[in-house]
């Protein structure tokens, strides 16, 4: 699918006493976690309904949270509900591949646009609505996740892009820096590195992401590991095109500036700028990132800066 150049169709933006999916399309859920979550969505005006299979476990793969059909069953009851206004993610993990082979995408193409929140696994769902729906997506903290549950700023910069969007479109962390200096425009896309690497050549993948800001992020992947997945993405061709890479957050992935010399020996060839830590992904704080939104990155700024809110009126 090719991005247009004002960026995918926009979900609206929430307002209070909408009613919000609770799905787990990856890993298992910590059921005090996602109490914890919910919470939380209450105190915003929201209404989370959880999805009926979001407690389980699979039968014999305890990494997912049970069968493939359930996990996929609930995310497409959510998406087809008309009283549903998003669908939130519990957490990440492994599993959304399974469950993107198993939607009836057609069917979700036919009903008016919804918004999705996640990240970590769920980047392969954000590339399906990206690619089959043509539609922007947030890649955020997930409601029974311990950043979304434990700290106050990750679920309030949640809180505002949901129903102040317009007053979020200037992104930033207090560790940005250039990696790679200048400014580039285009369309936000990306999530976590390995997801993407992994999608590669899959049914509904991109063939590439020119003419994105592309955001990148990753844990517990060893610096080698990070030379082998952004190998395995260039050679691909995935990459040729894009315009700047904005980089998150590598918790576990050793030392920051191991990650660093990865990062610069494998995309500083490119040629196009590169922040470093924009502050999104798995760490104890994060951001939260629109995809499919028209947007500026500055690396000497430190700022992604986005051409329209991330959700419309």
């Amino acid at each position: 699918m090719a991005t247009p150049a004002d960026g995918l169709t926009r979900p609206r933006k929430l307002v209070p006493g909408d009613r919000v999916a609770i799905v787990a399309p990856s890993g298992p859920i910590d059921p005090a976690r996602l109490d914890a979550g919910c919470a939380i969505l209450r105190s915003w005006g929201l209404e989370p309904v959880i999805a009926p299979h979001v407690l389980d476990v699979h039968p014999r793969l305890d990494y997912l949270a049970g069968r493939d059909e359930d996990r996929a069953a609930d995310l497409q009851q959510a998406w087809l509900d008309p009283s549903i206004a998003a669908v939130i993610c519990a957490r990440g993990g492994f599993g959304a591949q399974h469950v993107t082979d198993l939607v009836d995408w057609d069917a979700l193409r036919a009903v008016p646009p919804k918004l999705l929140v996640g990240f970590s696994d769920v980047t392969a769902l954000h590339e399906q609505l990206a690619v089959r729906l043509g539609l922007a997506s947030l890649y955020g903290p997930m409601a029974a996740t311990g950043s979304f549950v434990e700290d106050a700023a990750t679920s309030e910069h949640l809180r505002r892009t949901l129903f102040e969007p317009a007053a979020v479109t200037t992104l930033t962390g207090p560790d940005a820096v250039p990696l790679v200096p200048g400014r580039a425009r285009g369309i936000t896309a990306g999530g976590c590195v390995s997801v993407i690497a992994a999608e590669c050549g899959t049914a509904g993948a991109r063939a590439s992401f020119a003419g994105t800001i592309l955001l990148l992020e990753d844990v517990n992947e060893h610096p080698y590991r990070l030379d082998r997945i952004l190998t395995q993405l260039l050679r691909s061709g995935a990459l040729e095109g894009v315009r700047g890479v904005a980089l998150g957050s590598w918790e576990g992935c050793g030392a920051p500036e191991r990650v660093r010399d990865v990062m610069l020996d494998r995309l500083g060839p490119l040629g196009v700028p590169i922040l470093w830590e924009l502050g999104f992904g798995h760490s104890t704080s994060t951001l939260t990132v629109p995809l499919g939104v028209p947007a500026v990155l500055d690396a000497d700024a430190g700022t992604l800066t986005l051409d329209v809110p991330a959700l419309a009126d």
